[in-house]
């Protein structure tokens, strides 16, 4: 067996009790085909090697690219099932007018740019039912197996490491680069009217214009939803004044759009199609989901209406369409802003010094903002941003937390108890100057039994080394401590819990930590410029890291924890291994 083969076989099987008996009998035979396959190629694509799958293994489960999707959103658990369907039909137009690559033997009438980049489970289910994929990948959607956001190795043009705007800009790149070497073919790019408020799709549609590019198709999913409803209706006016052809047509019917899209391809000029569609919810849930305890961060709007403010006004609350994610609603008054994170930061710059400010919204999407944070850190009192951070979040050297964390004049923290989050606020009161990150982890989990409150920026032990001579502490990171906490309740490890990204010891736990020959750090984060480095630097503590060391994998959380070696079950193992290595160290000093 081969080692896709082998890592294909071991993620489906998380999903199998999901699967029904002939979906269970299918992957199984594409299985034995995949791991007969010779795989010397490391060239060889994850769409290739699929298609030569599908190839032996034809039978098809379902013949309805909508049934292939809610299938692939009931295995997986989770994920944008609405988002999907209701650009389905657009991309079933696309295949049939040739636009996708890989659909026929003549090279595409144009180039398709996937804007909406987490439409791709929507191109998987077509290839299915056209049979260029077997069964197998679509059991492993956010399992680490076939990704949820568009990417190279799966047959699209362009690869996003999240989807809001950098599609259109991608486009307009390509159109350009087309018209200036006298190529006249169209580019198509697949965008949402959420992801319009983007301020980078403003700057592209006014340089299309501009630019006078004769060569770009900008198609719009109309569904008058972002995460959440939108404030109003996409503004056609808007898009009238920069293309000279705005068409509209009935989204839902992949006919309507094939016809409109033909024809704006034929036609000469840069054209905008908007397509009306419906949409429900943003995120799929299982509907037989038993009820569960809220996330850490949807507590947000419950402990935001009790924190005290200078002013005596209520916070002063802007997010990036993510009031459900944070419980906003029915807590605190708030400003949706549709999915512009850049302007949720600057509507703060001139606001009454005296009173909060809050900027609710992803931590990936603070990667677009961090000029306007940067403006923020320098100009503006009493402001606390809420980093919502998922399973997406990533980890590495750009991690956004290691990146805010260098801010001027800004402080990172990672509350785990609504306690810590009340004193991180009562931090920020006591210094309205430098501005709080607080990353709110939307993880379901049990919060950590010693008071962790009692000092934001210093440490906290959660197993107090007391006298113990033990040769080995380890020190978490926010969320991290959950997992290790978990992990050691057996070894009884000295542990130290810090809520802050880059703590500030006192004396007396710097003293205690340089007692011990080797500290492990652990962090659910960027390994590299981040918790274990800086106490590393700082303190030149004898530290090993052990973090996240890529990009995070975006798969279902307990998988992904797996796959980063942050089980409670792997940090076990190596807190297990690092106190009998101190053990043989010692043992080997005394003789």
């Amino acid at each position: 067996m081969n080692g896709l083969a082998t890592r294909y076989a071991e993620v489906s099987a998380g999903a199998e009790d999901r699967l029904t008996p002939a979906e269970r009998s299918v992957v199984r035979k594409e299985l034995a085909e995949l791991a007969a396959l010779d795989l010397q190629d490391t060239a060889v694509s994850s769409l290739e090697v699929m298609r030569a799958v599908a190839a032996a293994v034809p039978e098809r489960l379902y013949g309805d690219s909508g049934d292939v999707l809610r299938r692939m959103h009931e295995i997986a658990g989770f994920g944008n099932h609405q988002s999907c369907l209701s650009s389905l039909p657009t991309v079933r137009a696309c295949f049939e007018l040739g636009l996708v690559a890989g659909t026929g033997g003549t090279p595409p009438p144009a180039d398709l740019i996937v804007g909406r980049g987490h439409i791709a489970p929507s191109f998987y289910a077509e290839r299915y039912v056209r049979g260029e994929l077997p069964f197998l990948p679509l059991t492993t959607l956010h399992r680490g197996g076939m990704t949820g956001v568009v990417h190279r190795d799966w047959g699209f043009e362009n690869t996003m490491r999240y989807s809001l705007g950098v599609g259109l800009a991608q486009a307009v790149s390509r159109a350009q680069e087309l018209a200036g070497r006298g190529d006249d073919r169209k580019v198509v790019c697949l965008a949402g009217d959420g992801e319009l408020h983007e301020g980078v799709t403003f700057e592209c549609i006014r340089y299309a214009h501009d630019t006078g590019l004769d060569n770009l198709v900008l198609v719009v999913d109309a569904n008058d939803r972002g995460i959440e409803p939108l404030l109003k209706p996409l503004n056609r006016d808007y898009l009238r004044a920069y293309f000279p052809t705005v068409a509209e047509v009935d989204g839902t019917d992949a006919a309507s759009v094939r016809k409109a899209l033909a024809g704006l391809l034929e036609a000469p000029g840069r054209a905008v199609l908007v397509c009306r569609t419906r949409k429900g919810e943003h995120s799929f849930k299982l509907p037989a989901a038993p009820p569960r305890a809220p996330s850490f961060a949807a507590t947000t709007g419950r402990m935001l209406a009790d924190v005290p403010t200078a002013s005596g006004r209520p916070p002063v609350v802007f997010t990036a369409d993510m009031a459900n994610r944070f419980g906003l609603r029915g807590h605190v008054p708030y400003h949706n802003t549709g999915l512009a994170e850049t302007l949720s930061v600057g509507l703060t710059l001139a606001l009454p010094e005296d009173d909060l400010k809050v900027v609710a919204t992803d931590a990936m999407y603070y990667m677009d903002s961090l000029s306007m944070l940067t403006e923020a850190a320098t100009g503006v009192r009493n402001l606390m941003v809420l980093a919502g951070r998922n399973w997406a979040a990533w980890g590495g050297s750009p991690n956004a937390f290691n990146l805010l964390s260098l801010l001027t004049e800004t402080r990172v923290y990672e509350p785990v108890t609504e306690a810590e989050f009340h004193a991180c606020a009562r931090r920020l009161a006591a210094e309205p100057g430098t501005v709080h990150v607080l990353s709110m982890v939307d993880a379901r989990f049990t919060p950590p039994a010693a008071d962790c409150a009692q000092a934001v920026d210093d440490g906290v032990w959660i197993n107090d080394p007391g006298t113990d001579d033990a040769d080995t502490a380890v020190v978490t990171f926010g969320y991290a401590t959950t997992l290790v906490e978990e992990a050691n309740a057996r070894l009884r490890l000295p542990h130290l819990h810090c809520a802050a990204l880059n703590p500030l010891f006192s004396r007396p736990v710097l003293e205690r930590l340089r007692r011990f020959r080797r500290v492990v750090s652990v962090e659910y984060n960027g390994s590299h410029g981040g918790f274990g480095s800086w106490l590393r630097s700082r303190y030149l503590l004898p530290v090993t890291v052990h973090g996240v060391e890529k990009d995070i994998d975006n798969c279902v959380h307990d998988e992904q924890l797996r796959r980063h070696g942050m089980s409670p079950a792997q940090l076990a193992a190596l807190l297990r291994s690092v106190r009998t290595e101190a053990g043989e160290s010692r043992a080997a000093a005394r003789s």
